[in-house]
């Protein structure tokens, strides 16, 4: 166990480098969006190809990132994705400065990005119980999600207002610097992290085995197993009403990129209150009361979105208002589910799954945004921005019914009598 804890000065590297991290992939989706909105013309169908373009890799890699990620020394595969997104993102620029730029070199930017933050996240996520002692998981991760959102408060705005003085790509050059200071400050991080013991995991020599290790511990673990559902139903929905957002507040409404900006920061704000909440409301309350009432929160307040439209012709004051208020408690309540999820996953994990876990997770979660992507982009023709918008809205809700029975599950397992591995149920 790590001797480091969320107040030493390795952990704030650490906290600072994935800060940066955020920070950069915040002003980069936005950049991508921008500049494929707004200079390259793109239809709805072509938002929507850009948005799985950059979710795809989770379908596609996921799995096997997981086993690979256990198999490697996670600061070092993060170093490497940071860098690599470092060097991605820098295409856009300079091709734009050439004359060059078309919407498949978007496409491509994005899958590459998508592909190396596949192996970030995944081995992010795994780290946190090797850097800290299991007592200050919850405190590490609060803190993690609340400077994310802190970042996402900076990240489109600071974009939004270069975006009026420059051209989006050549914001994406924020982007890259945020991604190579991410970098730099991962290498002066230190920890006690050693290579997995050969024996770890069962039969490491096979990466099937070792995807199916992860798998069935998903499957058999009936918390981690809810939340999986509930999250894929979630990011589906989403990912559905957020890959459409920038043709609303672009076109329908008729907003220009700093104002995209400004209602994504207000929305970043809400996800700072939502991530501070959460240590304080789970102290209180239940873990599946926290993640009941967060999802709760987030589908009431993207009726924003549809709503905006509607009052839009009243003026686009009261519209942008409507937006403003609507990301902000989305977000909270994103944030207040996702803090308390990702926490209780890491402590009802054994050490040597957490990357096949979080990995199979994903699998199921971020697989669902490519198709989730494609649809907006097909519903959005079919239907209109507006109506795919309240599809959206009434998926939402349902992403509750998955987790209402976790806490009745958690107390049966606590009930149970104690097993020979108690390292899946804390």
């Amino acid at each position: 166990m790590s001797t480091y804890s969320v107040a030493s000065a390795n952990f704030r590297r650490f906290w600072f480098g994935q800060t940066l991290s955020q920070f950069g992939t915040r002003i980069g989706t936005l950049g991508l969006s921008v500049t494929a909105v707004g200079l390259l013309d793109a239809d709805t169908r072509q938002v929507g190809v850009l948005a799985a373009a950059s979710t795809v890799c989770y379908l596609v890699i996921g799995l096997p990132a997981g086993a690979w990620v256990d198999r490697m020394l996670k600061r070092r595969t993060m170093m490497g994705a940071a860098l690599t997104r470092c060097l991605a993102i820098l295409v856009v620029p300079v091709l734009w400065l050439t004359g060059d730029l078309r919407i498949e070199v978007l496409y491509a930017v994005a899958v590459a990005v998508g592909v190396v933050s596949v192996f970030f996240d995944v081995a992010c996520q795994s780290y946190v119980p090797v850097l800290v002692p299991e007592e200050d998981i919850g405190a590490a991760n609060a803190r993690l999600e609340a400077t994310a959102q802190v970042s996402a408060l900076g990240g489109p705005a600071v974009a939004g207002l270069l975006m009026r003085a420059v051209s989006a790509p050549v914001v994406m050059l924020v982007d890259a610097l945020a991604y190579l200071v991410s970098f730099l400050s991962l290498g002066v991080t230190r920890d006690g992290e050693r290579g997995p013991a050969p024996e770890a995991g069962g039969a490491r020599g096979h990466l099937m085995a070792d995807i199916g290790e992860g798998l069935r511990f998903v499957r058999d673990q009936p918390v981690i197993r809810r939340l999986a559902v509930s999250m894929g139903v979630s990011n589906f929905f989403a990912t559905l009403v957020s890959t459409l957002v920038p043709v609303l507040v672009m076109r329908t409404i008729g907003f220009d990129s700093f104002a995209l900006g400004l209602i994504m920061t207000c929305g970043a704000a809400g996800g700072v209150v939502g991530a501070l909440l959460a240590p304080r409301a789970r102290r209180r309350f239940s873990a599946g009361a926290v993640m009941s009432c967060g999802l709760i929160v987030a589908a009431l307040f993207t009726v924003a979105n549809p709503l905006a439209a509607a009052v839009s012709p009243h003026g686009k004051v009261l519209a942008g208002a409507v937006l403003l208020v609507g990301e902000f408690g989305l977000t909270a309540g994103a944030l207040l589910f996702n803090v308390t999820q990702v926490s209780l996953r890491q402590a009802l994990c054994p050490k040597h799954l957490l990357g096949r876990m979080n990995a199979s997770v994903r699998f199921v979660v971020w697989g669902s945004m490519p198709v989730a992507a494609l649809v907006a982009g097909w519903l959005g023709s079919a239907i209109g921005v507006v109506g795919a918008l309240w599809v959206g809205v009434v998926g939402s809700v349902a992403t509750v019914l998955p987790i209402l029975t976790v806490d009745r599950v958690m107390a049966a397992a606590s009930a149970a009598p104690k097993t020979p591995e108690p390292k899946a149920v804390r």
